[in-house]
Formats: C-alpha cells, sequence, structure tokens
C-alpha cells in the first residue's frame, strides 16, 4: 500500500514532533513541489539547492529560538510547522506536501503546534493569493492586521503579502 493510500485509507491521526536531522531529506522534497512553491511565494533563491537548505535546517534545529516540529499523519511525515524570531517579532511558517492539502491537515497541526508554542503574539505572513493558507490562519485564531510588499522568489517578483497576528 502507498503512503498516501496509507493516509487517505486509515483515520487521519496527525501528530507533531520535534523535527530531526533525519526528516530534512522529506520536508526538502516537499519545497520542490512548484505549484506549492509558487503559492509560498518567498521561498530561498535557489530551492532545488539541497546541501544549502541541509546546513540552514541542521543549523536551525540547534538554534534555542526556533521550534521547528514536524507534522505526521499516521507516522508518516507530510510537513513541518516552525517558529521563529524575525527582526524582533516571533513568526510563524509551516509546510504541507500538496497531496494532503485540503484535508484539515494544516489547521490541526496549527492549532496543535499553537498549544505547545505560547509565545504571543505570532505572526504569519502569506502570499495575497494564497488563500488556503489564509483560511488555516484565520481557523486557529489569527486576524489579518496589514500588508507588505516583497520580492518573491518562487515568483521572480515583488507582491502583495498579508500580515496575520495571534494574541
Amino acid at each position: 500500500m502507498s503512503t498516501q493510500n496509507k493516509i487517505t485509507n486509515n483515520k487521519l491521526d496527525i501528530k507533531l514532533r520535534r523535527t530531526e536531522v533525519a526528516d530534512l531529506d522529506s520536508l526538502f522534497q516537499f519545497q520542490l513541489d512548484k505549484e506549492a512553491s509558487y503559492l509560498a511565494a518567498f521561498t530561498p533563491k535557489d530551492s532545488t539547492d539541497k546541501a544549502a537548505y541541509l546546513a540552514k535546517y541542521a543549523r536551525l534545529l540547534n538554534d534555542p529560538t526556533v521550534n521547528n516540529q514536524t507534522i505526521l499523519v499516521n507516522s508518516v511525515i507530510v510537513g513541518s510547522v516552525a517558529k521563529f524570531i524575525l527582526e524582533g517579532d516571533t513568526e510563524i511558517t509551516y509546510w504541507l506536501d500538496r497531496k494532503f492539502w485540503g484535508k484539515g491537515i494544516a489547521t490541526k497541526a496549527l492549532k496543535d503546534f499553537l498549544d505547545i508554542e505560547t509565545t504571543r503574539p505570532i505572526f504569519g505572513r502569506v502570499a495575497f493569493d494564497n488563500f488556503g493558507s489564509q483560511k488555516v490562519l484565520e481557523k486557529c485564531g489569527f486576524v489579518k492586521i496589514g500588508s507588505d510588499k516583497g520580492f518573491a522568489n518562487a515568483r521572480q517578483t515583488e507582491i502583495e503579502e498579508l500580515i496575520y497576528k495571534c494574541g
């Protein structure tokens, strides 16, 4: 039975656990998806550079200001959620393998994450046209407080980014 069938044919047992170095290969593969990268918009300059990805995340896993969690569904890695500090603000980021979009996994994972990561306020940023991610933030108690413009590497242009706040 394929991994996807294991997940879609059974009850969804969604869990978080601290991200381990061994998870990074799977998480790297998810961010190579062109459609997902387009919606995320704000990606590394070269998202295909595996060595740079692994080096960055190996460093972040040892940073005490970062809380990296791997999202598991029925014991299968399907994504990640993390808290980090940017310019003095606590921010949230998450990524879910596109094969598992629309199943409530990101919403449940983010709600669970917010139970264990209690720093508030916490901010989320999302591309203006990433409606799925906007819904996830709103279902988890985030409120849109403004917008900004920034260069989106995945689109090679400047776009509007919506800013959400929780707490």
